[in-house]
């Protein structure tokens, strides 16, 4: 019982830590946060006829929501034995990383190894950053629960990167789960996966995506009151 409240107490206290440490002020990155990932992506498409969503493999631990520029991370498949050594890159990338910024790993062919656990966990949330999305496996999945730390990954493993990977880049221009991605990008995340948009195409996709939600937010009363959804896209001209 004394564990169970400890634990409980814990988590609260790590969330209101990282709330805390978001940063605000940034309109954009607070109208991301604000929009569905399917209105961005559906903005995308209709702006600049690109798809640059994640595959659908690419689900959360547990439900949420953020959005920040990407700090991006390549591993390469290499045996080695210079342990956490050949890893330093993508430490570095978490201790330089600025409060709200969304750690982007890609583990080439890592679908049996885990890119991160509880210990970057750690480290990105008390650093501030928003969000973590690997294309490859995670672990330590009670530790994050417990810390109430964003991640999406394609799967979870025991494994470990360290001696298997050695890192490749940092904040180098990346496919992550088929959406290329480069540092500073906008990363938007929430249950249905994961958007990117360029940096330079970030306010038009903004504000085409708002519209977008406003738009189907308002069919919904419409479709309750008439019980029609053919009448609700004639109107509303969209589905």
């Amino acid at each position: 019982m004394k564990r169970t409240l400890w634990m409980t107490m814990f988590a609260i206290l790590a969330l209101a830590v990282w709330l805390m440490a978001q940063p605000s002020g940034d309109p954009l990155i607070e109208g991301f946060r604000t929009v569905e990932v399917a209105s961005v992506s559906d903005a995308m498409e209709q702006l600049y006829g690109q798809r640059n969503y994640m595959s659908h493999d690419m689900r959360p631990l547990a439900t949420t929501k953020f959005a920040g520029p990407a700090v991006t991370v390549l591993l390469k498949k290499e045996e080695h034995k210079e342990g956490s050594k050949a890893s330093e890159g993508m430490l570095d990338a978490i201790d330089n990383a600025k409060p709200g910024s969304v750690y982007v790993m890609v583990v080439e062919d890592g679908a049996d190894y885990a890119g991160i656990g509880a210990l970057m966990a750690t480290a990105m949330k008390y650093r501030g950053m928003a969000g973590a999305v690997v294309d490859g496996s995670v672990r330590d999945t009670p530790q994050i629960h417990r810390l109430q730390f964003p991640v999406f990954s394609r799967g979870v493993a025991p494994s470990t990167t360290i001696n298997h990977y050695r890192v490749a880049g940092v904040n180098v221009p990346v496919t992550c789960a088929g959406a290329r991605v480069s540092a500073g990008d906008m990363v938007v995340a929430d249950e249905d996966g994961v958007a990117v948009v360029p940096r330079a195409k970030a306010e038009e996709v903004l504000k085409k995506a708002q519209a977008l939600d406003d738009t189907e937010h308002s069919m919904l009363p419409f479709i309750e009151k008439f019980k029609s959804i053919k009448e609700a896209v004639a109107k509303f001209g969209r589905i």
